[in-house]
């Protein structure tokens, strides 16, 4: 049976305190599936980059990249940075791994092992599953994204138990398209994928996860965050065709990779 080729992609931005957990993660139970992991940085103005270089100059075990984003894409544009990486080098899948600590790969090994991720188009962390653990999670929260789950499976006509979280698995099969590029490069590119997979029929699951809530530094302003969502999916639900339609951007997500731990890698 021919091996997946799977890349990690963790995306971070201020991520100093966090980024060495994120790295230790990944063992040699995970790296039994991995064939490379790339920290995309969005011009972080802490020390995120030399911590992490650091820690990959110890554990050269890691096929792990550094890139730094060409401009500012904000999270949207790092996962097109790395979409786009992973389309250009071959690989099959993509998990997506929060570079804040707050989710952990490590519960994706039962679907790595079983392969069972090869029955949907993108596996999605599903913080709210019955087997998922939430740390340090208000009641609050957890019932506001109980009723955008609500809002959202409306919209979509798809039973959505997640907005987004911080560890996803995304075939790239169903990126080869490239529509990604189209989508705000904003804290609601996971909402606008969400949106455009269930307009084109792509199939995802959502698996159980842990996630934490510790020394994280949110960015999200939550009303505002809540009352484009409300918008987006209402825009959506109203006339599908027109609000994919409307989403169209040049491809400028690029970066630069400043350092390479992988076989044969510059450092």
């Amino acid at each position: 049976m021919k091996k997946d080729k799977i890349m990690v992609f963790i995306p971070v931005y201020n991520c100093e305190k966090q980024i060495t957990r994120v790295l230790s993660q990944i063992n040699d139970d995970v790296l039994t599936y991995v064939d490379e992991i790339i920290v995309v940085n969005n011009l972080s103005t802490d020390n995120t980059v030399k911590v992490t270089q650091d820690y990959l100059l110890k554990h050269r075990e890691l096929p792990c990249k550094i890139i730094n984003n060409n401009a500012n894409f904000n999270l949207g544009g790092s996962h097109k940075v790395a979409f786009n990486y992973a389309l250009e080098n071959d690989f099959d899948y993509v998990i997506v791994l929060h570079g804040d600590d707050q989710a952990d790969i490590r519960d994706f090994l039962p679907i790595l092992k079983k392969r069972s991720y090869k029955r949907a188009g993108c596996v999605l962390g599903g913080r709210f599953e019955s087997r998922s653990c939430l740390k340090g999670y208000s009641k609050k929260r957890i019932l506001g994204n109980h009723v955008f789950n609500l809002i959202y499976s409306l919209a979509a006509g798809k039973s959505i138990r997640d907005m987004g979280s911080g560890l996803n698995m995304y075939s790239t099969n169903m990126l080869k398209s490239k529509f990604y590029i189209g989508l705000s490069d904003s804290l609601y590119f996971n909402a606008e994928m969400l949106l455009f997979s269930a307009y084109y029929n792509v199939d995802f699951k959502f698996y159980p996860i842990t996630w934490r809530e510790e020394d994280q530094v949110s960015n999200a302003k939550l009303f505002n965050l809540s009352y484009n969502l409300f918008v987006m999916a209402l825009r959506y639900r109203l006339n599908k065709k027109k609000y994919i339609d409307s989403y169209c951007k040049k491809d400028i997500y690029k970066g630069k990779i400043i350092f390479d731990n992988t076989v044969g890698g510059e450092r």
